[in-house]
């Protein structure tokens, strides 16, 4: 009997332990999740007030890259981008559109460098010609786009030379051909006359005239012409019509 009644207490006493096990263990679960959700409002509390509050996470440094031409403090003055604001207010787009409207920008992009900076990165045009308006020298890109100042025209650039009734169309139909000149072609050109869009003439530095009419086609043309110049001694070449050059003394 004794060892009946032991065995018995025993196992009431493990029934017990397991049960109040289960207890604490449903209690448990029930007080971590609130703790979970009592941490997970206090993160986003902080979050909320170190993203749109705090001076921890406002602009105190603005940076640019990319520039050559430009100094980072013309960059800095057009963006305008306020410090000491909070770095999630911040308009990047509207900085992006001030910086846009500098002639030598091509492209721009402005980010945030967290934790407390914004970073301005530009892209500038880069000069394929210059040509010469209101006794300045100006640099040419690729879209026809004028975009700075030179003191003296760069060797290896040539010259557009656009008559007065010549419109910004046929500057940028200019620009499109001596872009489309591979590097060794494009140093033997003197200058560029301009008429009009289609009535465009490059004239080389040894005197030779090519008739390239408009930038359609220029690559095409560009090939012909290294091709004729190779193999054919000529004063005038026309290219006009790529399928069917002719050369001449005169044209």
């Amino acid at each position: 009997m004794p060892d009946t009644t032991t065995r018995e207490a025993r196992a009431e006493l493990r029934t017990r332990q397991r049960f109040a096990r289960r207890q604490w263990a449903r209690r448990w679960m029930r007080w971590k999740y609130a703790v979970a959700s009592v941490l997970l409002v206090a993160l986003v509390v902080t979050a909320g007030w170190l993203v749109f509050f705090s001076a921890a996470l406002s602009v105190s440094k603005v940076e640019v890259a990319g520039n050559e031409l430009l100094s980072e403090q013309k960059v800095l003055r057009i963006a305008a981008v306020p410090e000491g604001e909070q770095l999630a207010f911040v308009d990047l787009d509207d900085a992006a559109r001030r910086v846009a409207t500098l002639s030598e920008v091509k492209d721009v992009d402005v980010t945030r460098a967290r934790p407390d900076g914004v970073l301005i990165t530009v892209t500038e045009r880069t000069a394929v010609a210059v040509v010469e308006l209101a006794g300045k020298i100006r640099g040419l890109d690729a879209e026809g786009i004028v975009f700075r100042d030179y003191k003296a025209a760069p060797l290896g650039l040539p010259r557009v030379r656009p008559t007065t009734t010549a419109g910004t169309d046929a500057l940028k139909e200019a620009a499109g051909v001596v872009s489309a000149l591979p590097d060794d072609l494009a140093a033997r050109v003197d200058h560029v006359e301009v008429k009009t869009i289609d009535q465009i003439t490059l004239v080389l530095r040894d005197g030779r005239q090519v008739l390239w009419g408009s930038a359609e086609e220029s690559e095409l043309k560009a090939t012909v012409l290294v091709t004729l110049l190779q193999n054919r001694d000529a004063k005038v070449y026309d290219v006009s019509v790529p399928a069917s050059p002719v050369t001449g003394p005169t044209l």
